[in-house]
């Protein structure tokens, strides 16, 4: 399956985290929304964010040695719809790590913070996203 995907992670605690090209990051505890596409295939892509230890490729793989899968909500499709996504995000008002994810598109990022989860999944359930 193919489609767009965000993952909700769950942070317990005020961390510095370094996020390999982005630098040292100070991330406060609470929940954060993970926009990104697996056009190459959903199963996969979801897989590798569930495992720990692996070679560091993404902004998300620093966040994920460090954060909890809480949720993970998805969308079937064809065209990657994760900028469209994030801008809702954006404009909702969340807190956002600046360029994280977003390296390969002009968003200004695909990272969301809100200290409850509830805020997410509202959002999530107006686009049309499935929880996993």
């Amino acid at each position: 399956m193919k489609g767009t995907y965000v993952l909700i992670l769950i942070l317990p605690e005020r961390k510095k985290i370094d996020v390999g090209a982005l630098g040292e990051i100070n991330f406060e505890p609470g929940y954060y929304a993970y926009v990104g596409s697996a056009l190459g295939g959903m199963e996969g892509r979801i897989g590798r964010h569930l495992k720990r230890g692996k070679r560091m490729r993404w902004h998300i793989d620093y966040l994920r040695e460090e954060a909890d899968v809480e949720e993970i909500w998805y969308m079937p499709g064809e065209r990657r719809e994760e900028c469209r996504i994030a801008e809702i995000f954006r404009r909702m008002g969340f807190d956002f790590i600046p360029n994280f994810g977003s390296s390969d598109c002009r968003c200004r990022s695909h990272l969301f913070y809100s200290p409850s989860i509830k805020n997410f999944r509202e959002i999530l359930k107006k686009t049309g996203m499935k929880k996993w």
